[in-house]
């Protein structure tokens, strides 16, 4: 092959590796192990996996051992990834990097051939939180190890605004120990108003990069998970795109309460099964949270009985004068998930975590009236720097990851 067919796409990823900044580099990080052969990054839009990547190659090789590729680059559209590829092996790179792998066709199946044809090639890919790894026609669940990436917990934002290094805590510790470690943490920042700012804007990394706009550029996100993600993953019309846009705005500006979804379904002219499906395609893309009872999450497609945005920032670019309450149990539920525990509708309270813990979630004058005689129970409040007894600070939550 010739070598000038390659030069515009080698020149891309040496250039998008050598201006990777190195200045703050996510915890995940070094949670995974970057030896093996296959591995899937899985994450919402926006959260970081690109910069993840790339951090990695620039830290880790010096040569042209590792390739970066963006699959969603039209340079594709007349170009072959496996030509590429062999390129590659045959003048010594040892390690492939594939961002954005949905926008290929039958990407299960190169992907399983790269790792069958290229015995000495790792390969680590990116792509949609909505990919089917498990039904995959590849067959790929067995051969990779996966990783999900979520946005910026609190926690991270606190670090990467001011450097405040405190390592994240489990759950359990964080219930017996909270007093103690809000008094540590008070002691390095002002939390509150840090807390209060991340809310509206810090979730998601490319904060950094936007003074002004940061929530038309969280729209942008939205209209191309929907418009260009979603697309790729499942074979939708334009029409039903617009579907689930509507049904997005109509479920956004109506959280937690779920709507009454027959009326939904009818305004968007659409039935049951349908409606369910694009709703919990909504929550597969990482743009909703649904919350079932145990019972009910055990049942496929049930309606769910309660509905979030994804992220606080999400419900603030969303929505206008978003409710407080809705923003403090969006928060909690984001955060707790994406720290990787269970979260269920409780016949009590707010939310029942990892089928143990009942948490009630409000402002600082919350009372224990309804869960006072449960076990495990908690509150989790907001405008509250130091708590007391099973009173928890709600920011203290964004310190789980």
């Amino acid at each position: 092959m010739e070598y000038g067919n390659f030069t515009e796409i080698m020149e891309t990823s040496d250039r998008r590796i050598r201006e990777t900044s190195l200045t703050y580099i996510r915890p995940m990080m070094r949670q995974i192990d970057w030896r093996d052969r296959l591995i899937c990054i899985k994450g919402g839009r926006g959260t970081g996996k690109t910069t993840l990547m790339l951090q990695h190659i620039r830290q880790t090789f010096s040569g042209g051992e590792a390739l970066y590729v963006s699959l969603d680059n039209l340079w594709f559209e007349t170009h072959s990834l496996t030509d590429v590829v062999t390129y590659h092996v045959e003048n010594g790179g040892t390690h492939l990097f594939m961002d954005e792998v949905h926008y290929l066709d039958h990407w299960q199946t190169l992907v399983k051939n790269l790792n069958d044809n290229f015995q000495k090639l790792s390969v680590v890919y990116s792509g949609s939180s909505a990919l089917k790894i498990e039904s995959a026609g590849g067959d790929l669940s067995r051969r990779q190890v996966q990783y999900h990436m979520p946005g910026l917990s609190f926690r991270e934002y606190l670090a990467l605004e001011e450097g405040l290094t405190q390592e994240a805590f489990s759950l359990e510790s964080l219930l017996r120990d909270h007093v103690s470690l809000a008094e540590e943490i008070s002691a390095k920042t002002k939390v509150l108003p840090a807390f209060r700012r991340y809310l509206r804007k810090g979730y998601y990394p490319f904060y950094k990069e936007v003074f002004g706009g940061y929530e038309d550029r969280i729209v942008q996100v939205i209209n191309q998970v929907l418009e260009s993600d979603y697309p790729a993953v499942e074979p939708v019309t334009y029409a039903t795109v617009q579907k689930i846009r509507k049904m997005l705005m109509i479920l956004a500006e109506n959280a937690p309460q779920t709507p009454n979804m027959q009326r939904l379904y009818e305004q968007l002219e659409t039935d049951r099964n349908q409606g369910l499906k694009m709703l919990y395609a909504l929550e597969r893309a990482e743009l909703l949270h649904l919350l079932s009872s145990e019972s009910a999450s055990l049942k496929n497609m049930s309606r769910p009985q309660k509905i979030y945005c994804n992220n606080t920032n999400m419900m603030h670019a969303l929505v206008h004068n978003a409710n407080v309450g809705c923003e403090r149990e969006t928060f909690f539920l984001n955060q707790l998930l994406a720290a990787g525990h269970s979260a269920h509708y409780p016949k009590e309270g707010d939310f029942l975590i990892d089928g143990r813990y009942l948490f009630e979630v409000g402002g600082r004058n919350k009372s224990f009236e309804q869960i006072k005689d449960l076990p495990d129970s908690f509150l989790a409040v907001d405008d509250t720097e130091i708590g007391r007894g099973n009173r928890i600070p709600l920011w203290m939550f964004g310190f789980l990851y």
